[in-house]
């Protein structure tokens, strides 16, 4: 089972709101996830990017894959180097 670390996207037409999940590779971007550990805003002036980095770096250990943006939100948010 490949886990990764991902957006799912939540929110109204034209205002998007995302929440940074765990989920199986195999299932729908707006499916089914194993935990929410966190959630971005990029509407906000600064966007807002709220993620739980110790269940971050716990499920990294675990071996889950952030996807791009999710990697360039945790090194924001401070949980990468």
């Amino acid at each position: 089972m490949a886990v990764k670390i991902r957006l799912k996207r939540v929110g109204m037409k034209k205002q998007p709101y995302y929440r940074v999940v765990v989920a199986d590779s195999r299932y729908p971007r707006d499916g089914r996830n194993i935990e929410e550990i966190g959630n971005y805003t990029p509407g906000t002036d600064p966007a807002s990017i709220n993620i739980d980095i110790e269940k971050a770096k716990e499920w990294m250990k675990k071996g889950a894959q952030p996807t791009e943006t999710v990697r360039a939100l945790l090194k924001k948010a401070g949980a990468l180097e």
